[in-house]
């Protein structure tokens, strides 16, 4: 009579069916929660980084040259949660004012990936180059960018300003 050694004994190489199944199923959660995991750190991330070399002045020179833009707010510091006005004004870069220029004005906060809530709008030309906007709100602190899209002349550039708002 043979002998088998229990311990040399060859050990059987597949799983039961529901045993694969759970397996795979386990695997296929973690790696869902693994992906969620890793959304969330970069979400969070991402809403905390402002760039360290933040340009925060409020006269600056349109992408092309075309135009020099200034933002006056009418109300300082500029207000969280409250619609406000502010004038822009419009100077060619040899500091000759821009008349009758069509304006259109966005914002947004990068770091949420959220727009103004509301939808300002250049309400009347002032004359010398002065525009007044009204309907300026941002609903919460932190950085935000306006950007003015303006077209005088036959001509159209855009310009952005970087705001910090306090909280």
């Amino acid at each position: 009579m043979k002998t088998v050694n229990p311990i040399a004994a060859p050990v059987a190489t597949t799983w039961p069916k529901r045993s694969r199944f759970l397996a795979w199923t386990a695997g296929i959660i973690g790696g869902v929660v693994l992906l969620a995991l890793l959304g969330v750190v970069a979400m969070i991330w991402r809403m905390n980084y402002v760039p360290t070399d933040l340009d925060l002045s409020t006269t600056r020179l349109s992408a092309q040259g075309l135009y020099q833009a200034t933002i006056r707010p009418k109300v300082k510091p500029i207000p969280v949660n409250k619609i406000h006005t502010w004038v822009l004004r419009l100077e060619s870069p040899n500091g000759q004012p821009i008349e009758n220029a069509e304006i259109r004005v966005d914002g947004d906060m990068p770091q949420h990936g959220h727009g103004l809530p509301t939808r300002p709008q250049v309400t009347q030309n002032l004359g010398s180059g002065d525009y007044l906007i009204e309907g300026l709100k941002f609903q919460m602190g932190g950085w935000w960018v306006i950007d003015f899209e303006i077209t005088a002349n036959g001509s159209s550039d855009k310009v952005s300003f970087n705001l910090m708002l306090q909280k």
